[in-house]
């Protein structure tokens, strides 16, 4: 928890004689592939990288140059209200100015050589290292810090180049730290935010290659129902090779900035899955047993033992795949872009993601973006705030509508062709307004227990296209179904008023064991008011069973 008043920026120290790139270099403006380096260039480049990554080892945050890309964050806290954040831009550099974060020149620069060389203990049948002592690996304790400023020079160094105007900002939700993008400047439609290099990238594809396909790993997955799994899984045992190498670690800085605090569903405590409704309860759980499923260790020989016997290894691991991860364009590969992960999700977003032949990133921007705007992309889709909460660990109060919550014991043939889902039985938060496909359910519910035939002559209807007869039947039986309607919000807020007073009580004796009821009574609390409005904007208080 951040003292009131205080200042928190993510920035690196710098001494004033710090070396300085003094070549800009900007993103190409197409998507054609950089030219690689010579056999003779790459010798002097990975000759710089050593020199650098002694500094690096030797000096922690010493030695660091300036970063012009990074804000000074200030939380305000007032006496009337919750506090609130400003964004005071740090003083630019010589080298600000430039459309992209230029990484310095070579020898320094290397695109690619530094991952080459730090798999080598890796690529193929991999050989069992020796465990790095405690002291030497990242910190992964939930209230850890996070090492931004070294990542995002990492970052520059790599080639990973962000348009004039980004910002990486800090602030506090649930009490952690939270990292996220924004612009300071106009950026139009159409352009490059963030240009992410193949080698920058971490992707399933290349790291089933350098390990080697573990065949009986895959075929325990697939035979507990996750083959859909297997590229995260691999990219799992990626973080978790990383992690062991420590500072060694290429990827090092970049881990090193991640959260270590998570508040999705594998993260969870069992007393939380008795906190919130049935649906999203069972979304946590899912998430809960992929991860478990996920955790085949004993057939991996590239492990040490420290690492395999360490549960929570294996949930941060899982954690940083699985909410830091997406498809790749090509439907092939599942891929980590560094610094595009940064980017948080939207219902209304200013990002999307690209790739070029060569397998370059591209967050580009959909719209025009006015300075001082939160830099977001779609994590999936925003009328399913359950399953965010579920996967990513937030609740997104911008969501426009939620599921109804309406489970039969039994969905039918005949429910699905009525448009029984998850995404389609829909409440609207704002305006109250209830999906036709929920309509349609309850009154075929209806007619199931008073009359057959008619429920028989609606569904043939929907199936025929028949509108007319269709909406015949509704407004014979709106009454009918209303109450249906009435009786599910009514039963369903006695439901959520019994999570909230265990949710109190858990707050009350055990809140350090279970630190995520905020957030969970946070996500009641957006249902609650859905439904609500819901009830008053259909005026259901006239309905009722006789």
């Amino acid at each position: 928890m951040y003292p009131s008043g205080s200042v928190h920026r993510i920035d690196a120290q710098h001494d004033d004689d710090a070396a300085r790139p003094s070549h800009p270099r900007t993103v190409p403006t197409t998507h054609a592939a950089p030219h690689p380096p010579t056999s003779s260039s790459r010798r002097a480049r990975v000759d710089g990288r050593r020199d650098t990554e002694r500094e690096y080892r030797g000096g922690g945050r010493r030695g660091l140059p300036y970063l012009p890309n990074i804000a000074l964050y200030v939380v305000v806290h007032s006496v009337v209200g919750p506090p609130f954040p400003i964004l005071l831009p740090l003083p630019p550099t010589e080298f600000a100015s430039a459309a992209f974060l230029a990484p310095p020149p070579p020898p320094t620069v290397v695109r690619g050589e530094i991952f080459d060389l730090a798999s080598r203990t890796t690529r193929g049948a991999p050989r069992r290292r020796r465990p790095l002592p405690r002291d030497a690996a990242i910190d992964l304790s939930e209230d850890a810090d996070r090492d931004v400023s070294s990542f995002v020079e990492w970052a520059s160094r790599g080639g990973i180049q962000t348009a004039d105007g980004f910002d990486l900002v800090g602030g506090e939700y649930d009490g952690r730290l939270d990292v996220s993008a924004v612009t300071t400047r106009d950026m139009p439609a159409g352009s490059t935010v963030i240009y992410v290099p193949r080698d920058m990238i971490l992707s399933s594809g290349d790291v089933m290659e350098e390990f080697g396909r573990l065949a009986e790993a895959e075929e325990l997955l697939t035979d507990n129902g996750y083959a859909s799994e297997i590229r995260q899984y691999y990219l799992v045992l990626k973080v978790l090779v990383e992690l062991e190498r420590g500072h060694e670690s290429p990827w090092f800085a970049y881990l090193n900035s991640l959260p270590r605090y998570y508040s999705n569903g594998a993260s969870m405590t069992l007393f939380c899955y008795t906190c919130i409704p049935p649906l999203v309860a069972s979304m946590c759980k899912d998430e809960r047993a992929r991860l478990n499923n996920l955790s085949v260790k004993r057939v991996v020989p590239f492990l040490g033992n420290d690492i395999k016997g360490d549960p929570k290894l294996w949930k941060w691991a899982y954690n940083v795949v699985y909410t830091r991860g997406f498809e790749a364009n090509d439907g092939a590969n599942f891929n980590i872009c560094p610094m595009i992960d940064y980017l948080n999700h939207g219902t209304e977003n200013e990002v999307w993601m690209t790739y070029d032949d060569s397998g370059n990133c591209y967050a580009q921007a959909t719209r025009d973006i006015p300075a001082n705007t939160p830099l977001r992309m779609s994590y999936g889709d925003p009328t399913n705030p359950s399953f965010l909460l579920a996967r990513y660990g937030f609740l997104d109060e911008s969501s426009p509508a939620t599921f109804c919550k309406i489970i039969p014991t039994h969905v039918s043939r005949e429910m699905m062709d009525l448009g029984y889902s998850h995404n389609r039985m829909l409440f609207y938060k704002e305006t109250g307004e209830v999906s036709e496909e929920v309509w349609d359910i309850l009154l075929y519910m209806a007619l199931g227990e008073t009359d057959p035939t008619m429920q028989r002559q609606f569904y043939q209807a929907h199936m025929d296209g028949d509108s007319v007869t269709k909406q015949y039947i509704h407004e014979q039986y709106y009454p009918l179904t209303a109450a249906k309607l009435r009786d599910h919000i009514d039963t369903f807020l006695d439901d959520l008023d019994q999570l909230e007073r265990k949710v109190d009580y858990g707050a009350r004796v055990a809140a350090d064991d279970h630190p995520r009821l905020p957030l969970l009574l946070r996500h009641n609390q957006f249902v609650r008011n859905t439904f609500l409005t819901v009830r008053a904007k259909q005026g259901l208080d006239q309905f009722g069973y006789s």
